[in-house]
């Protein structure tokens, strides 16, 4: 049998906060469900999209690109083991260039996953 990929929020280690999920939640119910859509997408493609919906970010991080009228929202995630897809930030994107403090909070949230994947087990 195989197993569908299974999606994931990150879960901070110090106050158990889902930075992906609080951001989803903070949206209008149209942009909300645009981003959810589009991660439904992400998980029945086995955690891989192509350029325009996803791109490489830096080591094993990509991008979750979704746009919707002039918001740009932006999740950074990764693939783990066991088909699943850690949604690790999320972003709305105001400038050309992804701002270094998102990539490297996205850094810093997946390396406590790592180091925290007790929290994970079921």
């Amino acid at each position: 049998m195989i197993m569908d990929y299974r999606i994931i929020f990150y879960k901070n280690s110090s106050n158990l906060k889902k930075p992906v999920l609080e951001y989803i939640n903070s949206l209008d119910e149209k942009n909300r469900a645009k981003i959810l859509k589009y991660i439904y997408h992400l998980k029945f493609n086995d955690g891989y999209l192509v350029e325009p919906y996803s791109r490489h970010i830096k080591d094993k991080i990509r991008e979750l690109r979704v746009s919707f009228s002039n918001n740009h929202h932006r999740i950074f995630y990764f693939t783990y083991f066991g088909r699943r897809i850690v949604l690790l930030n999320a972003f709305l994107k105001k400038t050309n260039k992804t701002p270094v403090k998102e990539i490297d909070k996205a850094l810093d949230n997946y390396q406590d996953f790592i180091n925290n994947l007790n929290l994970y087990e079921q």
